[in-house]
């Protein structure tokens, strides 16, 4: 997957694939077959990154789509420091002409990105983020979210003072802004000086607003794999907790239209390793809410994983929880999962029968 992008019924897809089966005429989801509301292909920032990423981290070069024409790419390299110049003038009408382009530019190619970062685009952008214009808002932190994708960018965008005016436009801005300044904030957030600034600056309330509002899958989707990484860091697993992320992932995993389960679930394992943040997660409401999905015969084999492991991380800390837990027969499924689950759900199950034989 070089290009994924998220369709309407939430679920991603690489670009051509997805086109392919449109164009043919098909009007549904692929995967879980209900229709599409809209034909539109949001980009999957969030999960472009974590591909360049790990790309980066293997040494592994990304396919790549045919080269431009030389003449069009020698435009570009012309137009860039004229664009930075115009991000920067007192007229309103050149810096919205001048940032829309810059957007378009930062996401076509790697040299375009190193073009405009080496000719003093980053400052330029951030310049912009306070601007009131919300179009204007909307362009720019898109654009530095295609910036990002360069850990060099990362750290400069970051030192620029661009994160408390990101996670303001996160609470302020347009729907469709407020979704691009939460991938922003993940992709900064893959640095670890970069967790702790977010967390400390506010920035984990409005990325749970946008978990629990009424926004996209897409919105939703790129909240949630902000936070993720941002909880990674102790410090901002109680700020989590204190900004409501306990009630809007619950929120989340009830929403069956979202298939989102794994990615609260995955949240849920991670808080559930502070105290603070276990004393509101464990309670036998929970608990049952896990043992019906380990129960349930509808539940992929990664939701009964994750489940199985945040139950293991309560049960472990919190023996009354489990017993409450094993009260609705499950036993019989954790025997089950020991024989014929994934790797590591088997490893869980295997090590919650073990406790559940000393207590």
């Amino acid at each position: 997957m070089t290009d994924p992008v998220i369709v309407a019924s939430g679920q991603t897809y690489e670009r051509r694939s997805i086109q392919k089966w449109l164009d043919s005429g098909e009007r549904t989801c692929p995967k879980s077959r209900q229709p599409l509301a809209h034909l539109s292909l949001a980009p999957n920032y969030a999960l472009k990154n974590l591909i360049l990423q790990w790309c980066d981290k293997h040494m592994v070069e990304l396919q790549k789509r045919e080269p431009e024409p030389a003449a069009e790419t020698e435009e570009h390299k012309e137009d860039i420091p004229s664009l930075v110049e115009g991000m920067s003038s007192i007229h309103p009408d050149v810096q919205r002409k001048a940032v829309k382009k810059i957007r378009r530019l930062s996401k076509e190619c790697p040299e375009n990105r190193t073009l405009i970062a080496d000719n003093g685009g980053i400052p330029a952008l951030i310049g912009l983020l306070a601007c009131p214009d919300k179009k204007v808002q909307e362009n720019t932190v898109t654009s530095l979210l295609n910036l990002s994708i360069d850990d060099k960018n990362k750290v400069l965008i970051a030192r620029g003072g661009a994160i408390p005016l990101v996670i303001e436009i996160l609470r302020n801005g347009t729907p469709e802004a407020q979704e691009n300044s939460a991938a922003t904030l993940f992709s900064l957030s893959m640095l670890d000086e970069n967790k702790a600034a977010i967390g400390s600056l506010g920035g984990l309330a409005p990325l749970v607003e946008l978990l629990r509002s009424s926004g996209t899958a897409r919105g939703k989707k790129d909240a949630a794999t902000a936070i993720f990484n941002l909880v990674l860091s102790p410090q901002n697993k109680a700020r989590a907790t204190q900004a409501g992320i306990v009630p809007a992932l619950v929120k989340v995993m009830d929403d069956k239209g979202l298939g989102m389960v794994d990615e609260a679930l995955s949240i849920f394992l991670l808080l559930s390793s502070h105290a603070a943040c276990r004393a509101e997660i464990g309670t036998t409401a929970f608990v049952e809410k896990l043992v019906r999905l380990i129960k349930d015969g509808n539940s992929t084999p990664k939701n009964k994983e994750c489940a199985l492991s945040v139950l293991l991380e309560l049960g472990t800390n919190n023996r009354p929880l489990l017993v409450h837990g094993l009260r609705f027969g499950l036993h019989e499924d954790l025997s089950k999962i020991a024989k014929n689950g994934t790797s590591r759900a088997q490893r869980k199950a295997n090590l919650l029968i073990q406790l559940a034989r000393k207590l």
